[in-house]
């Protein structure tokens, strides 16, 4: 086990928490039920992690170039456990079709941000 691919990870998520963080000033969800910024974090995260194992097919980046962009950065950048809480509280708070919509949007335009993601960064990196 080397050490040093636990800093990359942790540079890697570290930007990444930075960038999710930024993301929820830019799209302040206070003014609405729907929790945009997770959204458009995990959306994001979904676009570049496809692109970076798009790019990747050739096996040409060192394994701590994808321990700090793929497992840190992407990692960090989305989030699991506040979108499953954000949807515990619409549940909760009595908004079930939010829930269901929010649910359904997060998962169907993540794994096309993947999809598409991935064929750019096979172009790329042909």
């Amino acid at each position: 086990m080397n050490l040093l691919n636990f800093l990359w990870v942790f540079i890697g998520g570290g930007l990444g928490s930075i960038c999710r963080f930024g993301i929820s000033l830019l799209v302040k969800s206070q003014t609405s039920e729907f929790p945009w910024a997770t959204l458009w974090a995990n959306i994001i995260s979904c676009l570049i992690l496809g692109f970076l194992v798009g790019v990747n097919t050739q096996n040409l980046w060192s394994n701590q170039a994808k321990l700090m962009l793929m497992t840190g950065f992407c990692g960090g950048f989305s989030t699991f456990s506040t979108f499953s809480n954000e949807n515990f509280h619409l549940f909760n708070e009595g908004s079930p079709w939010m829930a269901v919509a929010y649910i359904t949007i997060s998962l169907l335009t993540g794994l096309l941000c993947i999809f598409f993601g991935l064929r750019i960064g096979q172009l790329v990196g042909s």
